[in-house]
């Protein structure tokens, strides 16, 4: 009898370390979900619609970022992460006659970022590199019909279910003559972030994703909320996103008001 009891001890003990070493697992996924240069694969489509454009405030558009995230260990102090945005782009109402209805694919961005393998002493996790705009644009109203390139950055910490940072990077229009329809790229963005993460894997989160035309020299300034949770389905971990955006300012015929955003990340852990 006592070796029965003895027996079921151990059960339950291996069952309740079993149990919390799925919550670590779990709790570092979120974790890692939030740093945009984790050493983890993950293939983020994120949808956003937007209305209250062009020069009667009647268009609306929606734009669907597939942003696949690939890691490359260097050596053992270094990490490549890959981040590429791929936008997939609907647009009506912005010109009169429906002239500028279009669907198709947009201009490609594609950042590299060299960062350490392991935070700094006071815990923040840095990465920098270039970003390089590819005009891959299905139509000539959804690019830029330019190359361009510039600096990109981030830096992050998380702590206490914190996590509070900003990624940046600046593009300049390679082209020395753009097409006389397009103006020469020349915009810096910035995305201070700051969220939350809860014991049950709830995170809740603002930012906002400014980008600054220096031809123009206006903003686009939208404040993003979101809630995010990270979830399990048939075993293989994904994280759902939704929440409302508004646009504090914007550039030209651009959004304005609310719109909405919402977002799957698959998660592909090493």
């Amino acid at each position: 009898m006592q070796r029965v009891r003895l027996a079921q001890l151990s059960v339950m003990v291996i069952t309740a370390q079993a149990g919390f070493a799925q919550a670590q697992d779990s709790a570092e996924l979120a974790k890692a979900a939030l740093n945009p240069v984790a050493a983890m694969y993950s293939l983020p489509v994120q949808y956003n619609w937007d209305q209250k454009m062009g020069p009667t405030g009647e268009g609306m558009h929606s734009v669907t970022n597939i942003q696949p995230v690939l890691p490359f260990t260097l050596n053992e102090d270094w990490n490549l992460i890959s981040r590429t945005i791929l936008p997939v782009i609907d647009q009506h109402g912005l010109a009169p006659n429906g002239a500028a209805d279009k669907s198709g694919v947009g201009d490609i961005t594609q950042s590299f970022f060299f960062s350490p393998s392991k935070p700094t002493d006071s815990g923040w996790i840095l990465g920098a590199g270039p970003a390089l705009l590819i005009p891959t644009g299905s139509d000539d109203l959804l690019s830029n019909k330019q190359w361009g390139l510039g600096p990109t950055a981030v830096a992050l910490k998380q702590s206490n279910g914190w996590t509070r940072g900003i990624l940046a990077n600046h593009i300049w229009g390679l082209d020395g003559s753009p097409p006389d329809d397009k103006e020469k790229v020349n915009q810096t963005f910035l995305q201070p972030f700051l969220s939350y993460t809860t014991k049950t894997l709830t995170t809740y989160g603002i930012n906002t994703e400014s980008t600054y035309d220096w031809q123009a020299r206006e903003w686009s300034v939208p404040i993003n909320l979101n809630v995010t949770q990270l979830l399990k389905i048939g075993g293989h971990p994904l994280t759902i996103q939704a929440g409302p955006r508004y646009w504090l300012d914007r550039s030209g015929d651009g959004p304005q008001g609310w719109g909405f955003r919402a977002a799957v990340t698959f998660l592909f852990p090493r």
